[in-house]
């Protein structure tokens, strides 16, 4: 039995059909409408009708640029990592570098919420704009100790912590009582060494997307030398 055939990307594909009308959109303006759709209703509000009626067309004509959904939301995905800054050269401190582009990652996904859910339901197709990503990030690695695998290892982790720091930015809306709770727990006597920790640390990040980015950057300054070493 032979093996079933890969699928191919929407980025192996022409931008449009040979046949039929000369072209309205492009597929450029297709996901940015998509994106706005989805930052505004949810990941679940994109279908090729919604987006049709969002753009005043018809969904069939939508079919002419983009095979499926399934292509829409790897567009989609795409052109948001396009929205990180690759233009500054490496400054030769790679851990400082690395910082800034994962709290880059991190705000892109603060900005489109849906991303996380989209990549939780699923693995997204490697676009343009992700493989410029990573290809900026090994320059930036390009001076650190470590073999190339332990350097795709390391910005592959990078990224999910980027994706968890967000999600957690996002639905952080009652840290006071959470630590209330663990307070009183740890006051019970039962958990010293909660207590004490409870005690020394700091009070925990608020909604402040600075504080956010401040805790971000510092568990990665102290993990990365470790990582590559």
């Amino acid at each position: 039995m032979s093996e079933p055939e890969p699928r191919r990307t929407v980025w192996s594909r022409p931008e449009r059909g040979a046949r039929g009308p000369a072209p309205e959109r492009s597929r450029r303006q297709i996901t940015a409408a998509a994106i706005a759709l989805a930052d505004a209703e949810g990941l679940a509000a994109v279908s090729m009708r919604a987006l049709a009626q969002s753009l005043g067309t018809g969904p069939a004509s939508l079919y002419r640029y983009v095979a499926s959904r399934h292509d829409l939301l790897d567009l989609m995905a795409d052109a948001v990592a396009g929205e990180i800054d690759l233009t500054a050269a490496p400054s030769g401190d790679w851990i400082d570098d690395l910082v800034g582009l994962a709290l880059q990652a991190k705000a892109a996904y603060v900005r489109h919420p849906w991303l996380l859910d989209l990549n939780a339901q699923r693995g997204n197709a490697i676009g343009p704009h992700a493989v410029d990503y990573l290809d900026h990030a090994l320059a930036v690695l390009a001076q650190a100790p470590g073999s190339s695998q332990q350097k795709l290892e390391t910005i592959g982790l990078v990224g999910g912590l980027a994706t968890l720091f967000a999600r957690q930015q996002i639905t952080a809306t009652t840290p006071p009582a959470q630590t209330a709770y663990l307070a009183d727990v740890a006051a019970e006597g039962r958990h010293p060494h909660l207590l004490a920790a409870l005690a020394t640390a700091g009070p925990p990040p608020s909604g402040s997307p600075a504080e956010w980015d401040a805790l971000f950057a510092r568990l990665l300054g102290r993990l990365l030398p470790g990582l590559l070493s």
